[in-house]
């Protein structure tokens, strides 16, 4: 059985659209406790914490029926768009939003995600989870944008999509239409690459 180890919409979609049983409970781990400046690694460390913080508290949840015994896994993600070097968050305010897309007009960037998948058994009874196996990767794909004029970003900006997501953009809704195209995994844009799953959740 599957926890999904984040809040994120986008990443509950995709696994609901794959017809993946799950269920989504988000971590309280505080992101900002980590300090490292390699985006790859930090992508991929926000994503072990994540996944690893559940499974350290996995016995205080309340979970359904299903998951009192036998196979777990719990799967924590965090993705970090990379501009020339730079890594892009979700923009503080409509002002830095405007700024950067001004800068990624007609530009490609690196969409970063870190994936951890921990793997074990779990006994309720016990309130023990015995972890087998951890497997960990950061899947990157490079995303092309269109070149847009003010008037136009101004206007996505104005949807106020952009604040809420890494990078400044949402590929699977308004954002959709000023991205040129993507070379790699697509549904790593959006926050996890369903092929790495799929590749490595157990059968």
């Amino acid at each position: 059985m599957l926890i999904l180890a984040s809040a994120s919409q986008s990443r509950r979609k995709l696994l609901e659209n794959c017809q993946i049983e799950f269920i989504q409970i988000s971590s309280d781990f505080d992101e900002n406790s980590i300090n490292e400046k390699n985006i790859l690694k930090l992508a991929l460390e926000l994503s072990f914490q994540k996944a690893n913080s559940l499974s350290e508290n996995i016995q205080k949840i309340s979970l359904p029926e299903e998951f009192y015994y036998g196979p777990l896994e719990i799967l924590g993600c965090d993705s970090i768009f990379e501009f020339k070097g730079e890594a892009y968050g979700k923009p503080s305010d409509k002002e830095e939003a405007f700024i950067r897309w001004r800068k990624m007009s007609g530009e490609y960037g690196f969409l970063h995600t870190g994936h951890t998948l921990i793997i074990g058994n779990f006994d309720s009874t016990s309130n023990f989870f015995k972890i087998t196996e951890t497997i960990k990767k950061t899947v990157s794909s490079r995303v092309y944008f269109s070149k847009l004029e003010d008037w136009e970003i101004k206007s996505y900006i104005d949807t106020n999509e952009p604040l809420y997501c890494a990078g400044g953009f949402a590929l699977e809704s308004i954002g959709g239409k000023y991205i040129e195209k993507i070379e790699g995994c697509f549904s790593n844009v959006m926050g996890l690459s369903l092929p790495w799953l799929r590749k490595n959740l157990p059968r």
